[in-house]
């Protein structure tokens, strides 16, 4: 509490400007009134005022330039003159004065206008709640007391002019320390609940930031799967767009189709936990969580999108590990025999007495030899796989040399070797583990030949660079000319031992997403109407990679 009240006590030196700029502007409203009325009054009955008034030229003169007075001040605020203190003090000094000099120009302590005296002291305390405002009740009421005793010692007034003033001095200190004591406690109140306010709008303005920079998708929807807010994450992952992270995101569009379905699965059965989906085919695997905003209506839904590429990336490397204990009990057990059995083969090739037929079975061994060995290497590359070193690369210029060094080991080629290589004129720089990325890369343009040349005769393949939707990350497709691949065969293509290619070994596209998740890219095949597949890297937003 004591922290509260002293963050409210700084807080309220800054507010206490403007309070009292607004209290003035409506003080000064009534003060502007009052001297219209004034001067109105001049006109109702001039006949009484030459009767009874004392000094009849002095109080017109003093209600015109009381109204002249109000209404140039009224035009300075209009105008945008800020107030000081000093100018508040000012007035309230002036209007306390000019009511006694009217007060004293008309009939005396006893006309309508002390009233109005006690309205100014009021004011004064409320606008400056300290010394000031009991100085103002003590000039007020000294005012008061100099006309009444000046009117019974020179005007032979009644000696109840001294008792009646006596009464309003005691009027303008009770209403000085009333309103004193009820202004501070009011302007505490209102500092602190400003400074609580302020610090609120603080720790709003801080959630939302983290919130926005979170790289966990947050999403708000109804129960249509309407997107009522969404963060820069879910954008990002579900829509390919990224907004400003200084303000949250609302879009007025539906949900992809995956999601949408999980969210109906969900409301009909909210014990279920929803499958992983793709929003896009290029999209990493996403996983959704849906919880109820309020438990009563029900009508909003929080939903937490979570990139699984992070966790297939934690469990691949448990796998790895695992397998990297496995292959290295095994591969001397399966090496040995596969080296005889490769021996022996050999040796039988030898012989002199060998017919034809058995030539073709040792032919036979031979390859399956070489493919077996071949699994035995893939398994133990990918278990002894090392860390990614990632470092921050200008992709166009990167590719370009890959292109170079690509195209010189193919030079030996029949038919030649064509790549055709398109940047796009914005390409985001991208960070990765060069030597790892190469390694797919060079699987990739290897498989596309291959398929090419099976398919068209020659082998050619295409490269692009470009940037995805929301131009903060970048991809590189490989484009081949080959069969392409079937529906059915497209959701298997990246699972491990399977392959189209009766001489693979079906760890290959295997390999190369396991190495893409390792850099937190992602390997994935479009799907188009154009010739051949094309495989895509989709690469992390270099600033925000682990």
């Amino acid at each position: 509490m004591a922290t509260d009240t002293v963050s409210a006590v700084s807080t309220g030196k800054k507010t206490t400007g403007l309070q009292q700029a607004k209290l003035f502007r409506i003080y000064n409203h009534y003060r502007l009134v009052i001297s219209l009325m004034l001067v109105g009054l001049l006109f109702v009955d001039p006949v009484n005022f030459d009767t009874s008034f004392r000094l009849l030229d002095y109080y017109q003169f003093g209600v015109v330039g009381y109204l002249a007075l109000n209404s140039f001040v009224a035009l300075t605020m209009l105008a945008g003159f800020k107030l000081k203190p000093r100018h508040i003090t000012l007035s309230i000094l002036l209007d306390i004065l000019v009511m006694h000099g009217l007060l004293f120009t008309s009939t005396g302590i006893t006309n309508g206008l002390a009233n109005l005296v006690i309205i100014s002291v009021a004011a004064g305390n409320i606008l400056n709640p300290s010394r000031m405002g009991t100085f103002y009740a003590a000039l007020a009421a000294i005012c008061s007391l100099s006309i009444s005793g000046w009117a019974v010692l020179t005007l032979n007034a009644p000696g109840d002019d001294i008792v009646r003033a006596g009464s309003l001095g005691i009027l303008y200190f009770a209403a000085a320390f009333i309103l004193q004591n009820i202004s501070r406690r009011m302007m505490r109140s209102d500092a602190l609940a400003t400074s609580r306010a302020q610090s609120l709008a603080e720790l709003e303005q801080i959630n939302q930031q983290i919130i926005q920079r979170m790289r966990t998708g947050i999403l708000v929807l109804d129960r249509y799967g309407q997107v009522r807010l969404a963060n820069a994450a879910a954008e990002e992952l579900l829509f390919g767009t990224s907004t400003d992270t200084s303000i949250p995101a609302t879009r007025s569009r539906t949900l992809p189709q995956p999601l949408k379905l999980g969210l109906e699965a969900w409301l009909k059965n909210p014990e279920r936990r929803t499958e992983p989906f793709q929003p896009a085919s290029t999209s990493p695997l996403l996983q959704a969580n849906f919880t109820q905003l309020d438990q009563e209506r029900g009508d909003q839904i929080l939903v937490f999108i979570e990139d699984m590429s992070k966790v297939t990336q934690q469990a691949q490397q448990m796998k790895l590990a695992s397998l990297g204990r496995l292959t290295a009990g095994i591969a001397h057990e399966i090496r040995n025999p596969l080296g005889a059995i490769s021996h022996a083969a050999q040796l039988m090739e030898e012989s002199p007495h060998i017919d034809a037929s058995d030539l073709q079975m040792l032919d036979i061994i031979r390859r399956h030899s070489r493919r077996v060995n071949g699994i035995v290497e893939n398994v133990l590359t990918l278990s002894r796989r090392r860390q990614a070193n990632a470092d921050l690369v200008d992709l166009a210029c990167w590719l370009k040399e890959f292109r170079g060094d690509f195209l010189q080991t193919q030079e030996s080629t029949s038919p030649p070797t064509k790549v055709t290589l398109e940047i796009e004129s914005e390409v985001p720089e991208a960070r990765f583990d060069k030597s790892q990325i190469e390694q797919v890369l060079v699987n990739l343009c290897d498989n596309g030949l291959r398929y090419s040349q099976q398919q068209s005769g020659e082998r050619k393949i295409e490269l692009r660079a470009g940037a995805t939707a929301d131009g903060e990350r970048a991809y590189v497709d490989v484009r081949d000319f080959g069969p392409g691949v079937d529906t059915d065969s497209s959701h298997s293509i990246f699972e491990p031992f399977y392959t189209t290619d009766k001489g693979g070994t079906g760890l290959g596209l295997y390999l190369a997403r396991e190495l893409c998740e390792a850099n937190q890219a992602h390997l994935s095949l479009v799907e188009d109407d154009q010739p051949g597949c094309c495989f895509r890297i989709t690469f992390a937003h270099p600033g925000r990679m682990i």
